[in-house]
């Protein structure tokens, strides 16, 4: 092979090398992919049944983390006590209003152990934990508060296999959403 036709292939090689590592799902500009994620995030704003406060916040994860909290994990309905708003409980016939009072404050009992409170403290840290705190709760079960303990009842076993990205959102979402204390409920799904 002579030099000419090694540098064309070295080139063609580097280039092609370049547009697969440059370009994976989800990230491509216009694509469908971008669309999709744009309508999550619009969702999330429509969903999300509190005020949001935006301040030095990425709008978009917050949009996102909000589309994944109330979409998708389910979140309210073990860290929100009432789950839904009275009278508006849809397996009792109501159209699903959100008990927005009590939102995300914990207080649910499951058995002995009882949801945690994952609104932003005095600090602004939901349920006071930091961001690298929460992505090691997510990712292990481990609560940094309680050591050597292993949540029981939160399914991070399911979570822990989210993409940074999205855990992301939803931390930023939870840090978007106002303080607020738990509700009186006498089980799940209240």
């Amino acid at each position: 092979m002579n030099r000419s036709l090694k540098v064309v292939v070295l080139l063609t090689a580097i280039a092609l090398v370049t547009v697969f590592t440059n370009s994976s799902p989800g990230q491509n500009e216009g694509g469908d992919n971008s669309k999709a994620e744009r309508k999550r995030i619009e969702k999330g704003f429509q969903i999300a049944p509190v005020s949001l406060h935006f301040r030095n916040r990425d709008r978009d994860l917050v949009g996102l983390g909000s589309y994944i909290v109330n979409a998708q994990a389910a979140c309210g309905d073990c860290h929100t006590c009432p789950t839904y708003a009275p009278g508006h409980n849809p397996f009792q016939g109501g159209d699903g209003a959100i008990n927005a009072t009590n939102y995300l404050a914990g207080g649910v009992p499951f058995g002995p152990i009882i949801s945690a409170n994952i609104t932003p403290d005095a600090s602004g840290k939901p349920a006071g934990l930091d961001f690298d705190e929460y992505l090691e709760l997510i990712r292990t079960g481990h609560d940094p508060d309680e050591p050597g303990e292993i949540l029981q009842v939160m399914p991070w076993p399911i979570f822990r296999n989210m993409n940074d990205h999205d855990i992301l959102a939803i931390y930023t979402y939870l840090t978007a959403i106002p303080h607020a204390e738990p509700g009186t409920c006498s089980g799940a799904g209240q």
